[in-house]
């Protein structure tokens, strides 16, 4: 039953808390999300016929335990690891996120159980394992988690490449194998990015964010010294002067579009993560001033999870398809439903440079 699937999944991360990180076991029960000790125990019982703690001792004694957690996270092979990091890449913000080969580290502000919490992770991959492995910061580990599940969604980890990967082979240009769709870690973050790169080039958006990191973001201590800035939240963009933002470089219908937005995140009218109901929350984006089509197909996305979004009047679309008709675009895009976002990301890299 749906219950017992949920109460499977539920044991089974609060295992690898309890393997892989020193989390205390009521941090423990409360980041697999059960909603007290007493009750955690009594489950893992009976399931496991051992308690949590003899579980831990049993896994690994606690001299031999690496100090510093490590949580893995796999994923189904092909996987296209330089197109992701490529992708993060020309879009990382200084102060915010920092790529680095196979490593990939970032500030982010998360909220737990109505606790707003600041740090930062670490994830890098180990193409051998087929896996992810993560570090969070202490402050971070309460929604370890949640924080797994949203970075599974983040580096497209449960994408079935067998799956994908035939409905794709028809295009124009065969797709990179273990083509991936990077989604978002934080979704307000990556759809006020969207919106600021509104009919300008991706180098400009990043600018645009660097000035907008620059001016509200947070500080926050990070042990990496390259790392020392949280993006803004939507209540501080939502309060923010329209012409202090303005003076950033970012012109007055960018700048409506976006506190709109955050006002609309910051007030609970818009949820932006996987699990936010698509038709609706795509109507509610249509609503607000100066969101248009493309934009909402890109929050879709990257920030919804529909592997069907489908921006058809990107210029990257077009030109890739070598073609302004729209008509044309949309009829040849049928035969990559339902991985149309997938398509999307086939025909940006080929317009990348070797």
């Amino acid at each position: 039953t749906p219950i017992d699937y949920l109460s499977t999944q539920r044991l089974l991360l609060a295992k690898q808390l309890l393997t892989d990180t020193d989390m205390p076991v009521t941090q423990v029960a409360l980041a697999s999300g059960h909603a007290s000790l007493r009750r955690f125990n009594a489950a893992f019982v009976q399931r496991y016929r051992m308690n949590p703690s003899a579980l831990r001792k049993q896994a690994a004694p606690e001299a031999e335990r690496d100090p510093a957690p490590c949580l893995r996270l796999a994923y189904r092979p092909p996987y296209d690891i330089d197109g992701v990091m490529g992708f993060v890449a020309r879009r990382a913000m200084p102060g915010v996120e920092a790529i680095d080969g196979l490593e990939m580290r970032r500030t982010l502000r998360w909220t737990h159980q109505g606790q707003d919490l600041r740090g930062w992770l670490h994830c890098r991959f180990v193409p051998q394992r087929h896996e992810l492995r993560l570090s969070l910061s202490p402050s971070l580990l309460p929604a370890a988690g949640a924080l797994m599940l949203r970075l599974r969604h983040a580096l497209d980890l449960d994408a079935d490449p067998s799956l994908i990967d035939p409905c794709l082979a028809a295009m124009p240009l065969a797709p990179r194998a273990g083509l991936r769709v990077p989604g978002a870690l934080d979704g307000f973050e990556t759809a006020a990015r969207i919106i600021l790169g509104q009919q300008v080039t991706v180098a400009a958006a990043r600018t645009l964010a660097q000035r907008l990191v620059a001016e509200f973001g947070e500080p926050v201590t990070t042990p990496f010294a390259s790392l020392d800035r949280l993006f803004p939240s939507a209540a501080d963009l939502a309060a923010a002067d329209p012409a202090r933002i303005g003076r950033l470089g970012i012109v007055r219908q960018r700048v409506g579009a976006l506190q709109a937005l955050a006002r609309a995140v910051a007030e609970g009218h818009i949820e932006l993560h996987p699990a936010a109901p698509l038709a609706a929350t795509l109507d509610a984006l249509r609503a607000l001033p100066g969101i248009g089509e493309w934009t909402v197909q890109l929050i879709a996305m990257r920030v919804l999870a529909w592997p069907d979004a489908f921006a058809a009047t990107d210029i990257g679309v077009l030109n890739a398809l070598g073609t302004r008709d729209l008509a044309q675009v949309q009829a040849q895009a049928e035969a990559w439903r339902p991985w149309r976002a997938y398509a999307v990301m086939a025909l940006w890299h080929t317009l990348e440079k070797p």
